[in-house]
């Protein structure tokens, strides 16, 4: 029998066969993603204009230390370091921001329009080997299920949040009334994607029954799996629904709080 030796040769960065616009769907990704982190670390460095009566932005909640109504421990603190500009998104965007950068949907988008690893799929990559997530520093995308538990936590604050911007004061009596404003509607919608999101995460279908080898014996389990896989089947549309979600309702607020815009009161 006759045998032959086979060579796989590395392609040059860029070099396919395919005659598809495969460019365009790892550039879109790199657009929106650069766009959303520069409007993120802008508005989490303003440190003001983040709370408009009963809203406060997502990118700010919970507020443990600020100088909004909504503050949960009061003003600045005083260990806060001098050299290091204040703002009350500092102290928590680290949480949800970890959720997203280690979840595995962006891990596959952003490797792909941010390190070309690869560009596509058939398309020359400008690197000869194939590292993987198996050492440092790619390693650490390991703890996304840890993200996880405090993205839970931030949802249920994140619904807190919506209850409280259906209640809005009289501005000469002062007395507390169930309303509803497009505001409300904003932040509503905000927690529900942000909610989709989450309880589709990967981590979270393994969480509730994917390490198990039978669910048919426990239909409560069973149901909370079904529940969670529907939601992972879309697990890339919440993450991009909910990631323009968040930044729409930050500047929601904040144009209402710097009253260019004005939140109209449904009843």
């Amino acid at each position: 029998m006759q045998q032959s030796n086979l060579t796989l040769q590395k392609s040059r960065f860029g070099h396919t066969s395919r005659r598809d616009l495969w460019w365009v769907q790892p550039f879109l990704v790199f657009l929106a993603l650069s766009s959303f982190i520069v409007y993120a670390t802008w508005a989490a460095f303003q440190g003001e204009y983040y709370a408009y009566g009963s809203y406060l932005s997502p990118f700010y909640s919970p507020e443990l230390f600020g100088d909004s109504p909504h503050s949960w421990f009061g003003p600045k603190p005083g260990w806060w370091p001098g050299f290091l500009p204040f703002s009350p998104a500092l102290l928590i965007l680290w949480a949800p921001g970890g959720m997203r950068f280690t979840c595995y949907y962006y891990r596959g988008a952003y490797y792909k329009a941010f390190w070309a690893d690869p560009p596509s799929c058939a398309v020359g990559e400008p690197r000869k080997k194939y590292w993987g997530e198996n050492s440092l520093p790619l390693i650490m995308q390991n703890i996304h299920r840890y993200f996880l538990y405090l993205a839970v936590l931030f949802v249920i604050v994140l619904y807190y949040d919506a209850w409280k911007a259906l209640w809005f004061t009289d501005a000469t009596t002062g007395e507390q009334s169930f309303g509803l404003g497009v505001g409300s509607l904003v932040l509503l919608t905000n927690a529900t994607l942000l909610g989709g999101y989450t309880f589709g995460c990967h981590s979270m279908r393994h969480l509730i029954g994917g390490f198990k080898d039978r669910l048919s014996g426990k239909p409560v389990q069973q149901k909370a799996y079904n529940c969670v896989t529907c939601l992972n089947k879309k697990h890339n549309r919440w993450a991009w629904f909910s990631l323009f979600g968040v930044a729409f309702a930050d500047f929601y607020v904040r144009m209402c709080a710097m009253g260019i815009w004005t939140d109209w009161r449904i009843f």
